[in-house]
């Protein structure tokens, strides 16, 4: 007799299967026809000693084919898992579009995860053959190899490795030097198994970082892909010649979306940023039309405004002030607009003003910014302060706020271009439907919802019903004009001794808003007050230090000092201001390092993981209390 769990299964497979071939796309076939009918034209850029160097879709199609014949002949069978770990690159797109073309299924991996992490997920995915980039992912794949067969490992760096002898490893200028070869003998072989490939198929294994447990596989096919990346049309109305900058992981569903597979079906140019450290001086650099960050992107470019600001000569800060407040008065008549649908009213004078502070001031700023084509910023994967939207809008960039998970394929709703107000992460994307659960729980169903968890239906059961709906796990409500929006994780609420609901991400998004302040860890479970551990922006502390004469000799010590607690107690007091009296922050307690991703603290997307924090520095929150 069929159990309860396999019918349900079964019902959500058959529709999903159905809505698969509506869309009826695959990423192989997108591909190929994009890069047949532009050839020539650019399609990414990297920088390479001093200056960017152009990559043609010519050149991109080459690489493709060169990976799917080499996985072919590595005896690689179609829907089987290849093994990615990587930064971004050129090589990571060639490597992710060579394994759809082979027929099998890119399983992704955080560059940041430890090996024990790493042969997890290789071993959950059945995984044998793994690309990496360097030296330092090689160990990692040959220290897995010690409880896990790896047949081949194609590493695309080869600096300190041309001594290296093992027969299971393949260099990346190797690999495509001898299947480029190949390529016009065996291409109509190839096609062919491109051809087999399904819109309903799987594409790609996701493992989620997750910040309790071990990481699940999100499977995700190619027609959700395709569709979510079909519905980003009307919303960044995208031009082949388009400029985009790449930075966050790839492994990152949202990045991968908007980078990758956007680039595949809608046509882009994509810009690989050197590393993290370099986003701000890339971004002058592109220029780019659409961009997409985390909050803590955002955070950091507006601090270093503002900072940088404060220390300019009297005059320079007068007319920055002067013309962001034209910004923001302009910027207050632009979103009822953009709700309302309709023109802006605002008065002549205001107009005239803020004409003349765009010349003087947003403009020449947002050029420095490398914002001045931007027509599409956006903001996601956390909450953000509405604040930091506001800012950058009253700048003249239109940042909002979209939503959307892993399971969903990124996206599920999406404010459109422009000057909407900050506080509601859109409405539903075309093709998603959005419900909300009796205790507030966002339920979403499209073409984009996972095919489930990979080799745990269990859990694929307890998070998409029969009928497809997806249960989100964030609480949210809907406002007057059918905007979204989030009020928490509901496993993050927190919940006081008095019985009432804290979201701890908008008071922390508040607290990142101090120039002083990298990061905030709310607590308050079950406790009579809410308290807070701080973690400290370094550079900027030590230049605050320097500038007001405060001694210090380590970082930790300075970090210690009476003066640094008081400066931290005025920026806690001045957020406090903008709380109720049950999310006032009463105590905190600063942190002498920063929360680290290797130490399990923090997601790769940089999300606290709040149950290791907590434990970790259990008897300094304790002390609060």
């Amino acid at each position: 007799m069929e159990t309860e769990v396999s019918a349900v299964a079964r019902e959500r497979e058959v529709r999903r299967i159905e809505t698969a071939r509506e869309v009826g796309m695959t990423l192989t076939g997108a591909f190929f026809e994009r890069a047949r009918k532009a050839p020539d034209a650019v399609c990414m850029r990297r920088k390479k000693y001093g200056l960017w160097e152009e990559v043609r879709w010519r050149d991109y199609e080459r690489g493709v084919r060169a990976v799917a014949l080499a996985l072919v002949d590595m005896g690689i069978k179609p829907g089987e898992p290849v093994g990615l770990i990587s930064e971004n690159r050129v090589e990571w797109l060639m490597t992710d579009l060579g394994i759809l073309a082979a027929g099998a299924v890119t399983c992704a991996m955080y560059t940041t995860s430890a090996s024990e992490q790493v042969a997890y997920i290789m071993q959950h995915a059945e995984v044998r053959v793994l690309f990496c980039e360097n030296e330092e992912q090689l160990d990692k794949a040959l220290e897995v190899r010690k409880t896990h067969p790896i047949d081949h490992i194609i590493v695309f760096e080869d600096k300190g490795l041309r001594s290296f002898e093992d027969d299971s490893l393949v260099f990346w200028d190797e690999l495509l030097e001898k299947y480029s070869a190949r390529i016009a003998d065996a291409g109509a072989e190839l096609d062919e198994r491109a051809r087999g490939v399904k819109p309903e198929d799987l594409a790609i294994l996701v493992y989620t970082s997750g910040t309790t447990g071990p990481p699940k596989g999100v499977m995700l096919s190619h027609s959700a892909i395709a569709w979510a990346c079909s519905t980003l049309r009307d919303t960044i109305r995208p031009d082949p010649t388009d400029e985009y900058l790449s930075f966050l992981p790839l492994c990152h569903i949202a990045e991968r979306t908007i980078t990758v597979f956007n680039q595949v079906i809608n046509g882009s140019i994509v810009n690989f940023a050197e590393n993290l450290d370099t986003v701000r001086e890339n971004l002058g650099e592109v220029r780019p039309h659409v961009f997409f960050a985390v909050p803590r992107i955002w955070e950091k470019l507006f601090n270093a405004i503002e900072l940088r600001m404060k220390e300019a000569p009297w005059a320079k800060r007068r007319a920055y002030a002067w013309a962001v407040a034209v910004g923001k008065e302009m910027n207050r008549h632009r979103q009822l607009a953009a709700l309302e649908g309709g023109e802006s009213n605002a008065p002549a004078g205001l107009v005239a003003a803020h004409l003349a502070a765009d010349q003087a001031v947003l403009a020449p700023l947002r050029k420095k910014l490398g914002f001045d084509r931007t027509r599409f910023a956006l903001s996601g994967a956390a909450p953000i302060s509405p604040e930091v939207i506001e800012y950058f809008q009253s700048l003249g960039v239109p940042l909002v706020e979209g939503y959307g998970q892993t399971e969903s394929t990124a996206v599920i709703t999406m404010s459109p271009a422009g000057f909407m107000p900050p506080g509601a992460v859109g409405k539903p994307i075309p093709g998603v439907e959005l419900a909300l659960a009796e205790d507030g729980e966002i339920l979403a169903r499209s073409p984009g919802v996972m095919m489930g968890y990979y080799r745990h239906p269990e859990a694929t059961d307890e998070h998409v019903n029969a009928e497809g709906w997806l249960h989100t796990g964030d609480v949210g409500e809907l406002d007057e004009f059918g905007r979204l929006k989030i009020t928490d994780r509901k496993k993050d609420l927190i919940i006081t001794a008095g019985g009432k609901n804290i979201a701890p991400q908008y008071i922390e998004s508040k607290l990142r808003l101090s120039a002083y302040v990298h990061d905030a860890v709310v607590i308050g479970e079950r406790r009579k007050y809410v308290t807070a551990l701080v973690i400290l922006d370094e550079d900027n502390l030590v230049e605050w230090a320097q500038k007001s004469r405060v001694q210090f000799g380590a970082y930790a010590e300075l970090a210690r000092s009476e003066e640094v607690e008081k400066l931290i107690q005025n920026e806690v007091a001045l957020v406090n201001k903008t709380l109720t009296h049950v999310e006032s922050v009463k105590k905190f307690r600063i942190l002498e390092r920063r929360l680290d991703r290797d130490e399990g603290e923090l997601t790769p997307t940089l999300k606290v993981r709040r149950k290791i924090v907590e434990e970790k520095y259990q008897a300094l929150i304790d002390a609060m209390y």
